[in-house]
């Protein structure tokens, strides 16, 4: 793995990492790279987790470890991130990720999951759930981006080069320098700061802006109003990125009630592992019931 700032042995991330090292997934279109936990836990329904834009599968360490004593969970490295190869499109759609998780799950012969989107990751949930329905024991979407699918031109076109631009100025180093503590919570932990930095300075150039072609094209509340399976939406109170006011008309497209973590940022699940997992896992439990 990968050193970060503060890194060392005993570092609660750095064992939580270790501890569910990337595995590799053969598919038609290349190969998807992947951590798991729970592999022996085959009465309860499994849970998938895809992760945001600047992120990848590492960051659900922790959930990794909480969830899978009681289920199988995995969780991705979207394509384009870690050694997950690419999409095909310059400008790709929901779609094109929905299939290549489509291909994964089935390589891991997991028929029936319930699917876990943080952010950008919501965007490739809400186009699976769309296309492959009967997949989904249930969808839950913590802290969704909806996309600029449905703002003008100028806005989404404006939205996206500059993103891009960044990238190609500051490069993933500069970019988790510059954009990683809006992850987060005034009040998160430097434990939490550091390990989203690290997380963060490890996107790929391309992958990165592929999935910033994603969210200019895509439109969640339109995929959203859609699906008619179970759902659930949660949003840290503290979050600056996609804020309650900008996750309630998601919540209302898939007529539930917003979920609202109090104290935490963007990246809840990070800055509090124990909250978000025990989320996942009533809400597991739910579906399982239901």
């Amino acid at each position: 793995m990968q050193a970060y700032p503060g890194d060392n042995a005993s570092h609660g991330w750095t064992q939580g990492v270790l501890a569910h090292p990337c595995q590799l997934a053969e598919i038609a279109s290349g190969r998807i790279s992947f951590r798991e936990a729970g592999g022996d836990k085959r009465t309860t329904m499994p849970v998938v987790l895809l992760h945001g834009i600047g992120s990848g599968a590492a960051s659900w360490s922790k959930q990794l470890e909480s969830v899978g004593q009681a289920r199988r969970i995995v969780a991705w490295d979207a394509p384009g991130y870690g050694e997950s190869t690419p999409v095909k499109p310059c400008s790709p759609v929901a779609s094109d990720y929905a299939d290549v998780l489509l291909s994964w799950l089935e390589s891991l012969e997991i028929e029936r999951c319930v699917l876990v989107g943080h952010s950008l990751g919501a965007i490739i949930a809400g186009g699976f759930a769309l296309a492959h329905a009967s997949r989904l024991a249930g969808l839950l979407l913590l802290s969704p981006a909806r996309g600029y699918g449905n703002a003008s031109d100028a806005v989404r076109d404006g939205k996206r080069d500059s993103r891009l631009e960044m990238l190609r100025t500051l490069g993933p180093e500069g970019l988790a320098r510059k954009r990683s503590s809006n992850m987060l919570s005034p009040t998160a932990n430097d434990e939490a700061r550091l390990f989203v930095q690290w997380n963060m300075s490890r996107v790929i150039p391309k992958g990165y802006e592929q999935a910033t072609h994603l969210l200019a094209n895509a439109d969640l509340v339109v995929d959203i109003s859609r699906y008619h399976g179970r759902i659930a939406v949660a949003v840290g109170a503290d979050d600056t990125i996609t804020p309650p006011a900008a996750c309630e008309p998601i919540a209302r497209a898939a007529g539930v009630a917003l979920q609202i973590v109090p104290q935490a940022g963007h990246a809840g699940y990070i800055e509090f592992p124990d909250v978000y997992s025990s989320l996942i896992e009533a809400f597991c439990r739910t579906c399982e019931a239901w």
